[in-house]
């Protein structure tokens, strides 16, 4: 089976983050990494793959330093790497992103046919959840969504859900698009062999050009939403510290009481 695995490059969570004066994220070169529940979503296509045969392709979209996403993926297993590559792409809400990476799988899906599209829940410098419904609606694919485990068998996909207070199991029939959480694996680590070998790999680079999207139709002027205002967040205040001296639990329990948190 052919599975096109679709991942970011994020900036790094643990750095400090601003928006800059045209409402998008300051990404500073260097200082980003590949989105950790894009990770989740390699490892499960790997996994289908070893089960099943076939091959992994790693797309991403995205600015010179979005390639080390994808490259990513070839160590960790990916036989192939696409990378969108264009500036008219910028500022791209969640809607062009979508028909970027649509019109993307349409063209690797040219040369195979493509059985599933997996992605991660969701991208850590958004957080919206969004693309994954988005893209599925663009290739008019099944989606299954909030995947904690997935298998394929008989040509459809099948998925468990956890919910709340339920768990649900949905299936779908072959093509279709899976997003899968962070319960779904634990995504393996590059070993030198792949590290290595993902170096004579290489990358295609696509333009929207290549792909026969109009560049009026993406980016930030295409956009549908936009960033009105951004302050940093404020300082947290009236906390209050204790030492723990034997009975901080205690007085903890207190606290919650008094505040009517229990």
């Amino acid at each position: 089976m052919r599975i096109v695995v679709c991942v970011k490059h994020v900036p790094d969570i643990q750095s400090e983050r601003a928006l800059g004066p045209d409402g998008r994220v300051v990404r500073d070169q260097g200082d980003g990494t590949l989105n950790e529940l894009d990770e989740n979503a390699l490892e499960a296509a790997l996994a289908l793959v070893e089960e099943h045969g076939g091959e992994v392709v790693a797309l991403t979209v995205g600015p010179d330093d979005a390639v080390d996403a994808v490259r990513k993926g070839l160590q960790m297993g990916a036989e192939q790497a696409v990378h969108v590559l264009d500036d008219a792409v910028a500022g791209s809400d969640v809607f062009g992103t979508a028909t970027v990476l649509a019109a993307a799988i349409r063209r690797i899906g040219a040369d195979a046919p493509v059985d599933l599209v997996v992605t991660g829940m969701a991208g850590l410098d958004g957080l919206t959840s969004l693309l994954p419904s988005a893209l599925a609606a663009e290739l008019d694919l099944p989606q299954l969504t909030l995947a904690a485990e997935l298998t394929v068998a008989d040509g459809a996909v099948t998925v468990r859900r956890e919910l709340d207070h339920a768990s649900e199991v949905l299936t779908a029939p072959l093509p279709a698009l899976v997003s899968v959480t962070d319960q779904a694996n634990d995504p393996r680590y590059p070993n030198f062999k792949g590290i290595m070998a993902a170096r004579k790999k290489p990358v295609d680079v696509l333009t929207l050009a290549d792909l026969g999207v109009d560049p009026a139709s993406v980016g930030g002027d295409a956009a549908w939403t936009e960033v009105v205002e951004a302050a940093p967040r404020p300082p947290r205040e009236n906390r209050v510290l204790v030492n723990d001296d034997g009975e901080a639990g205690l007085r903890l329990a207190a606290w919650l009481v008094e505040n009517k948190l229990v």
